[in-house]
């Protein structure tokens, strides 16, 4: 089963935990806020199989949830 994922910029304080547990989906727009970037943020391109776990750690490392 495929995985999506997007970073909700209204609760995002730009801590870095995501960027730091899963480099290769997340990265940080102009204004600094953490998104996917596989599909700038918008939810649509699956997670490579290989990333699910970077996916997860990102997930439980982020202090907003």
């Amino acid at each position: 089963m495929a995985t999506y994922t997007l970073v909700d910029k209204e609760t995002c304080i730009t801590c870095g935990a995501c960027g730091a547990a899963a480099p290769e989906i997340f990265n940080y727009d102009e204004e600094g806020l953490a998104e996917a970037f596989a599909d700038y943020n918008k939810g649509t391109d699956a997670i490579r199989e290989e990333l699910e776990e970077e996916l997860a750690n990102a997930q439980e490392g982020c202090p907003t949830e």
